[in-house]
């Protein structure tokens, strides 16, 4: 019996993320790759117990990078610039990597900016790595 070829999700702790002019990486943690687009309710005349519905605004959701603590400011410098009233809106990309580290999957955002940071939290009894949180805010991704 002849069997079709076997397609296995790709793993998620492979991946890179790119920004114009910054090359930071070793990030442990992608989250927000999100997008949703508003329900418009209404009724039309005449149709008594039925709610039409029709797509409103789409909004992304923020995303939110972790990394380990380095002494690479780049990120930080971003930010810093956004806390001056310097907006430099930058593209990028998050690539999904398969086990022999070849780009598989690819989401391009657009005109994102850091819009907040968190430094590690620190705990002298614990020995983990301190980890900083990078959220950017942006104009929407499509996946290539």
């Amino acid at each position: 019996m002849a069997t079709g070829s076997r397609m296995d999700p790709f793993k998620n702790f492979n991946f890179l993320v790119e920004i114009d002019g910054i090359s930071v990486a070793g990030f442990t943690e992608c989250t927000g790759l999100e997008s949703e687009t508003e329900a418009i309710e209404y009724r039309e005349g005449g149709e008594v117990n039925i709610v039409r519905k029709l797509p409103g605004l789409t909004k992304y959701a923020n995303i939110v990078l972790k990394r380990g603590v380095t002494d690479n400011k780049e990120l930080y410098n971003w930010r810093k610039e956004i806390i001056d009233g310097q907006i430099e809106r930058k593209n990028g990309s998050i690539v999904l990597l398969d086990d022999r580290r070849e780009q598989v999957a690819r989401w391009n955002f657009k005109q994102g900016w850091p819009c907040y940071m968190a430094g590690p939290e620190l705990n002298a009894i614990e020995s983990k790595i301190a980890i900083e949180i990078l959220e950017i805010c942006h104009e929407g991704f499509e996946r290539d």
